[in-house]
């Protein structure tokens, strides 16, 4: 309770909590997308004080741990959207979502993030697509990719995290000792049975797949995709409790309420990372109407992925 007593502000002739004031505000949402305040509305309802949300907006340093670039557009969006939210670091790929995904394509997709890199050096972070359907054009990808300043990898669906085909990979991550960010579901179901309950992506790595190598590699870093985008986040913090090395990003549109502190409860404060995947409102505004105090706060938004990067010396200063 003192946590969340530290965190209430005034508000017209009395003090409500931060999160209630976000909650209970339908302005909230629009004073994020048109980056403004709400001094009119306070004006507007005679209160002696004001609050302005993108203040506490920008008031954490902030990387992005799951964001995209995409094959027809120009990143100089991305930029703008970071800017107005406060995020440093963009940390962004091009997956093929659908499809066979073969070497060419693969190389195509990472030579756009290589374009968005060099284009924004100072804000874009790239990482890397593979299909480990082919291990040996993968390999040579890998090499490819890290001469180009990539800090590490995204998966798509083609192959369960879990599968043979990806243990040669998983390995030479483990060497560069780089984050391996997969895709991820979990449908409603119960266990084994996940799949058959609306998993509309049945070979889609889910929270069972990723205890399994996380116990085969303890040493592997793996980023659990967009506990935010739905499905049964609920059992994927439980079932992935116990293994210190899978990180989960905050990153999706069904951001429910209540969901960062029960993925706090489960998980702690070290292995929750910032991310958005295309959601950039609500990825922010989600955590800022939690139960956090300051101290989990920078950590989510830009301490914990940054310990990430420290590890193969790409961290941010």
């Amino acid at each position: 309770m003192k946590n969340r007593e530290s965190k209430t502000i005034n508000y017209l002739s009395g003090n409500i909590k931060r999160r209630h004031f976000l909650k209970g505000t339908a302005a909230s949402t629009a004073s994020l997308m048109l980056g403004g305040t709400f001094k009119d509305m306070a004006e507007e309802r005679s209160s002696p004080s004001s609050f302005d949300i993108m203040r506490e907006v920008r008031k954490y340093r902030k990387i992005n741990a799951h964001e995209h670039v995409h094959a027809v557009n120009d990143p100089s969006p991305l930029i703008d959207m970071a800017d107005r939210l406060g995020m440093d670091k963009l940390v962004v790929s091009l997956p093929v979502s659908a499809g066979v995904a073969t070497p060419d394509e693969v190389r195509k997709c990472n030579d756009v993030v290589a374009k968005a890199m060099m284009k924004y050096p100072d804000r874009i972070m790239g990482l890397m697509f593979l299909n480990p359907q082919y291990g040996k054009e993968s390999l040579e990808e890998i090499k490819r990719c890290i001469d180009l300043g990539m800090v590490g990898l995204k998966v798509y669906n083609q192959v369960k995290i879990n599968d043979p085909l990806f243990y040669p990979i998983i390995e030479k991550f483990i060497d560069l000792k780089m984050v391996i960010l997969m895709h991820a579901h979990c449908a409603i179901g119960a266990a084994s049975m996940r799949t058959k309950y609306g998993n509309v992506q049945p070979n889609a790595s889910n929270p069972d797949d990723f205890v399994e190598a996380a116990e085969r590699y303890p040493e592997a870093i793996f980023q659990y995709a967009h506990t935010g985008g739905g499905g049964d986040w609920e059992y994927a913090c439980k079932a992935m409790k116990k293994y210190p090395n899978i990180y989960v990003d905050t990153s999706g549109s069904n951001n429910e309420g209540g969901m960062i502190d029960y993925v706090l409860r489960y998980l702690g404060e070290d292995r929750l990372l910032f991310g958005t995947d295309g959601s950039y409102y609500q990825g922010v505004g989600n955590i800022l109407d939690s139960a956090l105090s300051e101290r989990q706060l920078k950590k989510i938004f830009f301490e914990n992925f940054n310990n990430i990067l420290r590890r193969s010396g790409k961290n941010v200063n």
